[in-house]
């Protein structure tokens, strides 16, 4: 059913204005904000008849709220909403969808329909391709047969969603097999493991003398800026080895292909396909008492987003939670609510429905705590335990918010 359908319908049903918003998660990086606003451009020649507007959930400016808005004096009565994320993780599952239902319970007239995640399209299994081929100087229409003499290493983003984490894993399978490559291997650069630095260091075990590292990340931001300091220090260490960064996705055509996908799917009334949306799961779950929701504020923080570390605003908003035995005296940006804990030694934070408590993973020995002391980033020593603190204290070195690279202007 197209666009065009839908305004010819008969005079008794007055025809709703439509728009599109693209809902991001937000960087304290200015470039990733701007990059992002690449994908509204790209949306907005495709669909040159709606308003489209983007917003973030945390951060950056515009807000999810002001994108809204934006639609809203523009007379749109019917949004199309994206989550503009790689993969279904907390900020899509729930975050956005307690923004969206927010919005829409304050809007009388106003009809919100939540799209999928970009998820393993064929456009982004392709664009990621297309960037691998690019690094390696080949063209992406004309690749060889294989490239048996290389190692692929794909970065995940690396979160506490363990099927998130999964899709990075399967996307890595996929890129080989299509690609031809001799080993290929995923790391992440966020909480779970393997860590990228030591990741790479144990698969240059293999012996291969080419090794490609490709994040599977949209834009810049601190973890991009992470995964590149750690790529350089370990080629530094190992001249014999070449080590080709691939870039990240940006705005490649096929990208920009996805979310047009992920538009129309709504449009076209293609979303319920006897599985449940990630609006409709996650309203049963907030039916059950399982997702907490409170009206949000602006900007709000995810106390297990390693990405930024904590700003003046978020020391100023914080409280201290102490736990049982495990941690104390961590500071965690509060949102409206509260925190407490129990004697098994995990706090539970209530306010926005995107609280995580600990990762359960955050003190295994490949993972962030293999990052510490070594200058590339120190955004996630929030995440840490004391226990985990107390026993890496030798390495723990000065202000590196200051001094590590992937924090440099």
């Amino acid at each position: 059913e197209s666009i065009q359908k839908r305004e010819t319908m008969s005079n008794t049903t007055p025809v709703k204005k439509q728009g599109i918003m693209i809902c991001g998660h937000g960087s304290r990086d200015k470039d990733a904000e701007r990059e992002f606003g690449l994908v509204a451009k790209g949306l907005r020649e495709r669909f040159p008849h709606l308003p489209v507007e983007y917003g973030f959930l945390e951060f950056s400016a515009p807000n999810i709220h002001m994108g809204l808005n934006s639609l809203l004096s523009q007379g749109v009565e019917e949004i199309y909403a994206v989550p503009g994320m790689l993969f279904a993780a907390t900020h899509a599952k729930n975050d956005i969808p307690s923004v969206l239902t927010t919005y829409e319970e304050k809007n009388a007239g106003l009809h919100i329909t939540y799209g999928r995640e970009l998820g393993l399209q064929d456009d982004m299994i392709e664009a990621f391709q297309a960037r691998i081929y690019e690094s390696l100087g080949l063209d992406p229409q004309n690749p060889p047969e294989n490239l048996y003499d290389t190692l692929l290493v794909v970065v995940g983003r690396g979160t506490s969603d363990t099927s998130a984490n999964a899709e990075a894993a399967k996307l890595t399978r996929i890129v080989s097999e299509n690609m031809g490559f001799g080993w290929a291997d995923t790391v992440y650069s966020g909480v779970t493991y393997p860590s990228v630095g030591v990741g790479l260091e144990n698969l240059m075990k293999l012996g291969y003398k080419r090794i490609v590292v490709a994040p599977y990340f949209l834009f810049t931001g601190r973890l991009i800026k992470r995964i590149q300091g750690y790529v350089d220090k370990v080629a530094q260490a190992n001249p014999a080895i070449e080590f080709i960064q691939t870039p990240y996705l940006s705005d490649h055509p096929r990208v920009i292909d996805a979310f047009q996908h992920r538009v129309e799917e709504i449009m076209q009334d293609q979303l319920q396909t006897g599985e449940e949306t990630l609006m409709s799961s996650f309203k049963r779950r907030l039916a059950a008492g399982e997702v907490d929701v409170h009206h949000h504020h602006a900007e709000f923080v995810d106390p297990q987003d390693d990405t930024n570390g904590l700003s003046d605003f978020d020391l100023k908003h914080a409280v201290v939670s102490t736990g049982g035995t495990s941690h104390s005296s961590v500071l965690k940006p509060h949102g409206h609510g509260h925190s407490h804990s129990h004697d098994h030694g995990h706090s539970h934070d209530h306010g926005h429905g995107h609280s995580h408590g600990v990762y359960k993973h955050i003190g295994h020995p490949m993972g962030p705590r293999t990052m510490i002391g070594e200058g590339i980033c120190c955004c996630f020593m929030g995440q840490f335990t004391d226990e985990i603190l107390e026993e890496e204290k030798d390495k723990i070195d000065g202000d590196c918010t200051k001094t590590a690279f992937a924090h440099r202007k």
